[in-house]
């Protein structure tokens, strides 16, 4: 779940020393960003392009190049062992979003079930495990600023390891109603755990 900029900071300092460099997929368009885009390059950072509806309507003879393009972005994750970071709401939580969705989650905005997909069938069965993190701001949602100025004082974090599904790693998860379902289904019923572990937690620290 995604609330702040800090989610990262908090996910690498739990992670340090103990699975590979976290890296998370990137459009290809943020690659010319000045500094920052060559950093992520240099330390390997996927870059991945989508095409839009509208866009492979006109150009078809374009269809599945973006899953090639990612593949050959992630070659090298065959060789060195790599952690892959996705935020599956796809933004940052705000209750305006949340009302804007008509979320049925009370914490969370609708997972995005179509980029993990994407993460899982482009690396094939490289991945070992999912490990399913909530991240819960006791006192409130910090902003990176806070964070610098040392205003944020502490999170409470939740991290489940959970197999992926053999089968999800092969298909074609944007032509394939079935398996289009049944990742939906198990995106869904984490999220309605997760849900459920932020109600128990504001329970727990506003009681």
């Amino acid at each position: 779940n995604h609330q702040s900029w800090v989610d990262i900071f908090v996910l690498y300092k739990l992670y340090h020393r103990k699975v590979p460099l976290l890296k998370f997929f990137i459009k290809k368009e943020l690659s010319y960003i000045p500094i920052v885009g060559q950093a992520w390059w240099a330390l390997d950072f996927p870059f991945m392009r989508r095409y839009s509806k509208e866009f492979l309507a006109k150009h078809p003879e374009k269809a599945g190049d973006d899953m090639k393009e990612t593949q050959k972005a992630c070659e090298k994750f065959s060789r060195v062992p790599t952690a892959v970071m996705n935020f599956l709401e796809g933004t940052r939580f705000t209750q305006a979003k949340h009302d804007q969705q008509q979320s049925p989650f009370a914490y969370l905005l609708k997972p995005k079930a179509g980029g993990l997909a994407f993460a899982i069938q482009a690396l094939g069965d490289k991945f070992s495990a999912l490990t399913n993190v909530t991240i819960y701001y006791p006192d409130g949602i910090p902003t990176f600023w806070d964070m610098m100025c040392g205003a944020f004082k502490r999170c409470v974090v939740r991290v489940q390891e959970q197999a992926i599904p053999a089968e999800f790693a092969h298909g074609d998860y944007q032509n394939d109603p079935q398996l289009k379902k049944a990742v939906q289904d198990w995106v869904t019923e984490i999220w309605e755990n997760k849900d459920q572990q932020m109600a128990e937690l504001d329970k727990q620290y506003h009681s």
